[in-house]
């Protein structure tokens, strides 16, 4: 699940190949639970971000051909600085701010490198959204898998933020396509347990109104993932927002972890 026999149809650089493999020997090893869970053909799998973790894990050992989304921006170089200061740093102490945005202006042309290198799908909020689903719906068609972190800035759980929905809509328009319902998987990554869990997938109803979708999938996702957090043993949370390490949650019950933290 670490080599790149699933990039083999893509041309990739010698220097991405050496990156890969350098962030490979730095990552955690994660041990994969629950892989009956995945289907044979294609899906969606949807995860906590866990920062830079869950697109590194799901880059290096989601089973199977897969493509994950990822965040437009870090693909074009003119836009790579300003988004990953906002997305990554903007919140470290007000002392070594300065750092990281010229640390932030130093990367765009090995993000665009490394982005366009890996099997990913850019993810846009503007007009260009429907890039984002006909690739999507191509590679689905390919029988790849889908790997989705739609985590937004708002908290949900002490494990959780909340879910952008409309990354729900990837299934409407494969049913329209195949005539077939797509199945979404819910995932949740440990950085601190080296974990990769997939709970029981849940099915795209066709037939019900996208809105009623969109909420019952993402509930059932939210709820399942906060399910495999709190059945494993008490760790650390690494959790979407980036702040400083003593500052994440732990796997508890909300009202149990609510009441500590006051």
């Amino acid at each position: 699940m670490k080599d790149l026999k699933h990039l083999d149809d893509k041309p990739i650089s010698p220097l991405y190949r050496f990156i890969r493999w350098a962030v490979w020997k730095l990552s955690p090893v994660y041990t994969l639970r629950g892989e009956e869970n995945l289907p044979e053909g294609p899906c969606v799998i949807v995860g906590n971000h866990s920062q830079m973790y869950g697109p590194i894990a799901g880059e290096l050992y989601v089973p199977g051909k897969h493509s994950t989304w990822c965040a437009g921006e870090m693909m074009h170089r003119r836009e790579v600085a300003e988004y990953a200061f906002r997305d990554f740093w903007s919140r470290k102490p007000k002392s070594v701010r300065w750092l990281y945005r010229l640390f932030s202006r130093m990367i765009p042309s090995l993000s665009q490198l490394v982005f366009t290198s890996a099997h990913t799908i850019p993810v846009y909020h503007d007009a260009r959204l429907m890039t984002t689903f006909r690739e999507s719906l191509a590679r689905l068609q390919e029988g790849e898998k889908l790997v989705i972190f739609p985590e937004q800035d708002r908290r949900f759980n002490n494990i959780l933020y909340a879910f952008q929905e409309k990354f729900i809509d990837v299934a409407r328009l494969y049913r329209r396509k195949t005539g077939e319902e797509l199945d979404f998987v819910p995932l949740y990554l440990s950085p601190a347990l080296k974990t990769m869990t997939f709970g029981p997938p849940v099915r795209f109803r066709g037939e019900e109104p996208i809105e009623a979708e969109r909420s019952r999938i993402c509930r059932y996702l939210t709820d399942e993932i906060t399910g495999m957090a709190l059945a494993q043993p008490k760790h650390r949370v690494v959790p979407y927002a980036n702040m400083p390490k003593r500052q994440y949650p732990q796997s508890l019950p909300l009202e149990v972890y609510d009441e500590e933290a006051r």
